[in-house]
């Protein structure tokens, strides 16, 4: 509508009723893209009627109430034709449009200069509705092109969930079936069922693990908030973990500061601290160092973790915690790392990484502390 008031705002008056603008640009594309044309060409015939009720209205009331009509049964049918079509279908409409235009200015006031009018008419407003035509079309395919990426990425992402779950949900629950079978022979010794069922139990509870650590991913918000001592947890993850430290051959020092406090779900701070560690663990295959400190300050507590393993890559570092990506290759689902940022997000803290290949990766962990 601001258009087509600017085009008769800035229109030549040749005649008291002849008026040369550009109108048709904004009432094709308009008419035919976006079918707004009945409004449109209704608005012409106002505007129009601001200038005067002379022989020039009453044709421009003719051709744009007719033209109304048009829009109205043609816009249904524009929009299934191809792109290549609809601008072809554009540019011929506006032709019509201005030819049928000078056929009336011809009746009403035969211009001195035709030449001038004909071009004015036909050239200048067909390469105008050309680009506007040829721009709304390279939009419309370039939002329809990221449309269907993202539809892409999230069908991706589905089919990553389904491979990464049912692989590590599979593997305990094939050995499990196994032992399952082997238990259902008469002849078994009570010694090695009750080592089977244990066997058993470990697949099963595995298997569950995994489960929790998608249920963690998709549902980050915390079930129950406690007060948890950080330097008494951390203290305690590490010797969960030096029995796995020292199977490859690495080193874990912790220099804790002064004993902080937050807010959050006591078995998923584990769970996350447990998961970034075994990760620098298994990043050291030849052995190593990682070292764990705590800094506090007066609104939070930073908790990092320094390595000395393969490192990563600025690409990796960057894709740490997408879902279902892994630097372990085939070997890793991307369910630790996942889970790991869910849980950080929860308890509103943040995660910064920085990371060299061949010298190492430090996460730093900064979360409010808890204030009495």
């Amino acid at each position: 509508m601001f258009l087509l008031a600017s085009c008769l705002l800035f229109s030549y008056h040749k005649e008291n009723y002849i008026c040369l603008d550009l109108r048709s640009i904004p009432i094709v594309i308009g008419g035919l893209y976006f079918g707004i044309g009945p409004f449109l060409c209704l608005a012409v015939i106002v505007l129009r009627g601001i200038y005067g009720l002379d022989m020039g209205f009453l044709l421009n009331a003719l051709l744009y109430g007719s033209l109304s009509i048009l829009f109205w049964k043609v816009h249904p049918l524009f929009y299934i034709q191809p792109p290549k079509k609809r601008m072809i279908i554009t540019i011929m409409a506006g032709i019509l449009l201005n030819i049928v235009t000078i056929i009336f200015v011809e009746i009403a006031s035969p211009p001195d200069n035709r030449i001038d009018a004909y071009f004015a008419y036909l050239v200048i407003p067909s390469l105008g509705l050309g680009m506007i035509s040829y721009a709304i079309e390279f939009v419309s395919k370039n939002t329809q092109m990221r449309l269907e990426l993202v539809k892409s990425e999230k069908l991706h992402a589905v089919e990553q969930m389904g491979a990464a779950i049912s692989h590590e949900i599979r593997n305990p629950l094939t050995a499990a079936i196994g032992f399952v079978q082997l238990l259902q022979e008469q002849s078994l010794a009570p010694a090695k069922r009750n080592e089977y069922l244990g066997i058993i139990k470990g697949e099963l509870e595995s298997a569950e693990r995994v489960i929790q650590d998608y249920l963690t991913f998709s549902k980050p918000a915390l079930d129950k908030r406690e007060s948890i001592d950080v330097n008494r947890e951390l203290q305690q993850i590490v010797k969960i973990l030096k029995p796995t430290a020292n199977k490859h051959s690495a080193k874990i020092v912790a220099n804790l500061a002064v004993s902080a406090y937050v807010y959050g779900d006591r078995q998923r701070f584990h769970q996350c601290f447990i998961n970034v560690i075994k990760n620098s663990i298994e990043s050291m295959p030849h052995g190593g160092f990682i070292l764990i400190e705590t800094k506090t300050s007066h609104t939070d507590i930073t908790i990092t973790i320094k390595d000395t393993g393969v490192g990563m890559t600025e690409e990796q570092v960057e894709r740490l915690g997408e879902p279902y990506y892994s630097t372990k290759g085939s070997k890793g689902t991307g369910l630790g790392m996942m889970v790991v940022y869910s849980i950080i997000r929860a308890m509103e803290g943040k995660i910064y990484v920085t990371s060299e290949v061949g010298t190492g990766t430090i996460f730093r962990f900064v979360l409010p502390l808890k204030h009495k």
